[in-house]
């Protein structure tokens, strides 16, 4: 009497390199087409992206010679500040690592963008022309003859861009960057303009300067009425003394902030009007281009041919 027996034989899960290198070898038209399609797309794409350039300024903080000596005073009287409730600051922190900070907020940005109308530059500019040395604008956002804008608003937005808008757009162009070894401030502003570019960036320190300058002004001129105040209130001469000498140094705070125009960073390496582009990199586009479409084309001759193969299942053997 025979036995019927089923035996299941393992498939075979290892990869035979040589006929993966033949089935690709045989779609090498495909694949070749495919690659070459996605080549072209690709330079018509790259053609069509307007040039970018990017301005770069490097500053250094500005070392205020007051920041000793008001370090000084907040260790030898900061005491006895305290009991009248006055905070006298000492050297932490600095005008320049605040500035840092204020430059890149909201509040800042819009304010820059405002004071120097550039609300079309930033948010509707779509390339520069080098002959005219002038922009062109998106005329469904835009229109630059009437200076007026024309787009239609998405929802919950007005037909001009809001200041959300704006200061997105513009801080995609900002870069500020701080070197940690050296303490150098890297500041970068890119766009379609080359000489736009360079002006943003000499307006920009320029600004950040003049709202530090401004900022240390008032805080000084309402520091002093505030000690004066108390001066007045006052019996104890200990107290008085501490008071006079506050007000010394802030008035030196006051007039050091009048007398400098770079009074949070002072530049050492002024912007250059670029020259060359920034982005995009047509070339490394084009070739990350290519080899998606060969990874592309490549699995889909793989797909393609093993689709076409018969699975292997169980055989019977009859013993």
């Amino acid at each position: 009497m025979q036995n019927e027996i089923q035996m299941t034989q393992p498939l075979d899960d290892e990869i035979d390199l040589r006929e993966l290198a033949t089935v690709i070898w045989a779609g090498k038209k495909i694949i070749l087409s495919i690659s070459s399609l996605f080549a072209i797309v690709a330079i018509i794409v790259v053609l069509l992206i307007p040039n970018q350039y990017q301005a770069t300024a490097i500053v250094s903080p500005a070392q205020s010679s007051s920041s000793s000596m008001l370090g000084a005073m907040a260790s030898q009287f900061g005491g006895l500040a305290s009991l009248a409730g006055i905070n006298v600051p000492g050297e932490e922190g600095g005008e320049a690592q605040a500035a840092i900070e204020i430059m890149q907020s909201w509040g800042f940005i819009e304010k820059f963008i405002q004071n120097n109308n550039l609300a079309a530059a930033v948010f509707a500019a779509d390339g520069w022309n080098r002959d005219t040395n002038q922009l062109s604008y998106k005329n469904s956002l835009y229109d630059n003859q009437q200076k007026q804008w024309v787009r239609n608003p998405p929802k919950g937005k007005t037909i001009e861009p809001t200041s959300w808008e704006l200061y997105k757009e513009f801080s995609e162009r900002l870069a500020v960057t701080t070197d940690s070894k050296t303490g150098m401030v890297s500041i970068s502003i890119q766009h379609y303009s080359p000489v736009l570019a360079k002006q943003w960036v000499d307006l920009y320190i320029t600004s950040i300067n003049d709202y530090m300058r401004s900022r240390k002004l008032e805080q000084a001129n309402s520091n002093i009425e505030y000690l004066e105040a108390q001066i007045d209130k006052t019996a104890i001469a200990g107290m008085k003394e501490v008071f006079y000498q506050i007000v010394e140094e802030q008035m030196k705070n006051k007039m050091l902030a009048e007398a400098s125009h770079e009074y949070a960073f002072v530049t050492v390496s002024k912007a250059m009007l670029p020259e060359e582009k920034s982005i995009p990199k047509r070339g490394l586009i084009c070739i990350l281009a290519v080899l998606l479409g060969g990874m592309i084309s490549v699995f889909a001759v793989l797909v393609m041919h093993y689709s076409k193969q018969p699975t292997s299942g169980k055989r019977e053997v009859e013993s």
